[in-house]
């Protein structure tokens, strides 16, 4: 079996998954046979599902590509902000209808994207294979602390979150996957992720605390776990997360 020698360069995020000395450089790798192009990117500490798109001397392949002697590769990650499908050969194709599965060590993100209108499944009991299953099953992206969840080869579409503090991995992912205009407010419960729609207040009158049912005539209801919602102080303080949240992103409040 011979050796072939090929030459990896890694562009803007996928450098975070390389060790310090590789980083934005030109990686020299030497490997016995004619491997997928995915194995030595793997290899390398890429997961594949953070990889959109990927060139060999000049030319769109895509993960069944066989390596050979003297190529020159370059890998670019996810360009949600960008319409590159004329050139990605690594997925059917995009999910544009953005909904999420977030593993167990995001619930507060979790809650955060539910607040801002996104589809996002939680439990704090998921395992992984529970979690890629569901994604497949129902066209998810992955969003998880744990990047080994992003090398399983059945993973189409995932995101490793960089940042560890909530509000600042709620602004990655809307940066990240251009979500700014999709942001529509208070039309998830933040408990379940439930869709909410206008109920009645005599329907609901006698789970509402005294000074409620004086002050206040319109609510809303989780159409799941039937929890109730109206503008109270708590509408105003949860407005204003939403600007803190969004703040880096040329994005307004609309008020429902």
């Amino acid at each position: 079996m011979c050796e072939i020698h090929a030459q990896f360069r890694f562009y803007e995020e996928l450098n975070d998954f390389l060790p310090t000395d590789q980083r934005k450089q030109t990686i020299d790798y030497h490997i016995d046979g004619h491997p997928g192009i995915k194995d030595p990117i793997e290899a390398l500490g890429v997961p594949h599902s953070e990889v959109e798109l990927i060139v060999v001397n000049g030319e769109s392949v895509g993960f069944d590509y066989q390596l050979q002697d003297g190529d020159r590769v370059a890998v670019y990650p996810v360009f949600e902000a960008l319409d590159v499908s004329p050139l990605v050969r690594l997925r059917d194709r995009s999910l544009r209808e953005t909904r999420f599965i977030l593993d167990v060590h995001l619930g507060k993100l979790a809650r955060y994207l539910r607040l801002l209108g996104f589809d996002s499944l939680y439990r704090n009991d998921y395992d992984d294979p529970e979690i890629i299953a569901t994604a497949i099953a129902e066209h998810r992206i992955i969003l998880t602390r744990d990047r080994r969840l992003l090398f399983n080869s059945t993973v189409t579409h995932g995101y490793f979150i960089r940042a560890t503090e909530a509000v600042q991995q709620t602004r990655e992912v809307l940066q990240r996957l251009d979500l700014a205009n999709s942001i529509h407010p208070f039309q998830r419960c933040i408990a379940c992720n439930g869709l909410l729609e206008p109920v009645p207040k005599a329907t609901i009158l006698n789970r509402l605390p005294p000074r409620t049912q004086r002050d206040y005539e319109e609510f809303s209801q989780c159409t799941a776990c039937k929890r109730v919602y109206w503008k109270g102080s708590h509408y105003d303080h949860m407005t204003q997360r939403i600007h803190e949240l969004a703040c880096h992103e040329k994005w307004a409040v609309s008020q429902p």
